[in-house]
């Protein structure tokens, strides 16, 4: 009979190790501080991206109409544009955009250097205050692509304003820069990133 009795209880509960109660906190914690890790020791205006490595999203944007440059009507953008076999840099940017007119002097110097072809994204703007942004700062943009809804915009996953993007002769995006190019930047990201595309040393 005791014995009958003694199969029928069930076993008592096993006791865990003390240590398996803080595995889910070391976890999180060990986590949390790779995350920062990388926040703080990587270059923050070079997340990745998605889209490195692949083809530029498919698009075909009008010209900001009324723009002009020297005299002559500056051209929309589309993906086709980036493929025919020179290395862009594409920059997206708005008038609203505080950081994209810090940038701007930047930019123009970039042209200037005639290292690679500069292209624009003007991301949910209105004409009149493009037109007016870049008749007082100047126009660097050898093309610009009017992203009147950010529909362009969101399918390269901009992030917020302004953004740079290195793209090859093949129209596959190779770098990705956020928030505004710092002059040190040309010379120590920008320009190899561009030279990278070209498979140059």
């Amino acid at each position: 009979m005791t014995d009958d009795i003694a199969q029928e209880t069930p076993d008592a509960p096993r006791k865990r190790p003390i240590w398996m109660a803080f595995l889910p906190v070391v976890l999180f914690g060990g986590l949390a501080g790779l995350f920062f890790y990388q926040l703080s020791s990587g270059d923050p205006s070079s997340l990745p991206s998605v889209l490195i490595g692949k083809p530029v999203p498919e698009f075909d944007l009008p010209p900001i109409k009324g723009l002009e440059r020297g005299g002559k009507p500056v051209p929309g953008l589309s993906s086709a544009d980036l493929r025919k076999g020179k290395v862009h840099v594409l920059n997206v940017w708005a008038s609203w955009c505080t950081a994209c007119r810090t940038e701007h002097p930047v930019l123009k110097r970039f042209a200037e250097m005639k290292i690679a072809p500069l292209v624009g994204l003007n991301y949910k703007d209105t004409t009149r205050k493009a037109i007016g942004f870049l008749n007082q700062l100047g126009n660097p943009f050898d093309a610009i692509g009017f992203d009147k809804k950010g529909r362009t915009g969101i399918d390269f996953g901009v992030y917020g304003v302004p953004e740079t993007y290195v793209i090859d002769g093949e129209g596959i995006i190779r770098y990705k820069h956020i928030g505004p190019i710092a002059p040190r930047d040309l010379e120590r990201i920008i320009i190899p990133a561009i030279k990278k595309a070209r498979g140059e040393k």
